[in-house]
């Protein structure tokens, strides 16, 4: 039971984090390539990996550069022996339609994450929209496996978080971090993935290896949508390890600015 509850472990942070580095993170994936609204992604994990490699070049401080490298090295190893092999077989198995609604579900449940920040970063407008978002999907979307929100309302969801709150209140970047895991982040974005962990209902499931559970499913679930993006970010680079540092910060930059 221990063993197989430390392989969960290892995959819920892994396809939380690992698909920034394999991805992430997450994270946060991208947005899929639809013209149905139902079926774009709620995670804007992998936007940044397309788009944010073409604006300018960002500085940011990496004093803890060859240890980063080694979690870089880390994290794609897993990547590709471990979450890719259990994304493709779970997009094997699972129909589209049962993960678009699997994947709406979690977003809807975490919903407290986003209105929490939006009410701290001052965005009343914002967190409004997520309370009405959590209502109509919660009811007439059956628990949030449909989003008739913005299907048939158009209340798009906001994407804040606490590193971006932390970043509105004047908090800096601090120094690049790639975690063994969870991927590239920093000092910034490490100390609000704490907080947003709490504001997490999941974090509260007992017992706790059902929590875990929980959060494996929605990572492999998301996962399994964008299959082949982290080799074709790799394939596009020179240098994968500095274009994902420098993706990254631009990526969180341009949330920031938002």
């Amino acid at each position: 039971m221990k063993l197989q509850a430390l392989s969960i472990v290892i995959l819920t942070v892994m396809t939380a984090g690992c698909a920034v580095s394999g991805k992430n993170p997450s994270s946060n994936y991208g947005t899929l390539t639809s013209n149905n609204p139902a079926e774009l992604t709620a995670d804007e994990d992998f936007d940044f990996l397309e788009d944010e490699l073409d604006e300018r070049i960002v500085e940011v401080a990496d004093p803890l550069e060859p240890l980063n490298r080694l979690m870089y090295n880390v994290n794609d190893a897993l990547y590709f022996w471990v979450f890719k092999p259990c994304a493709q077989t779970y997009k094997a198995v699972v129909p589209e339609p049962a993960r678009i609604g699997v994947r709406n579900f979690f977003h809807n449940l975490t919903t407290p994450v986003r209105y929490v920040n939006c009410l701290l970063q001052g965005k009343g407008d914002s967190a409004d929209t997520e309370l009405r978002r959590f209502l109509v999907n919660t009811t007439v979307g059956v628990l949030g496996f449909g989003d008739p929100a913005r299907d048939q309302y158009g209340l798009e969801p906001a994407q804040e978080d606490f590193g971006q709150t932390l970043a509105i209140h004047g908090l800096g970047n601090g120094f690049y971090i790639v975690w063994p895991l969870l991927g590239p982040s920093t000092v910034r974005d490490s100390l609000g993935m704490v907080g947003d962990v709490y504001l997490n209902p999941v974090r509260y499931v007992e017992p706790w290896e059902t929590s875990i559970y929980i959060s494996a499913e929605k990572g492999i679930n998301e996962g399994s949508f964008h299959i082949g993006e982290y080799e074709d970010f790799k394939a596009a680079s020179l240098e994968p390890y500095i274009a994902m540092r420098e993706a990254y910060i631009q990526y969180r930059n341009k949330k920031i600015q938002e």
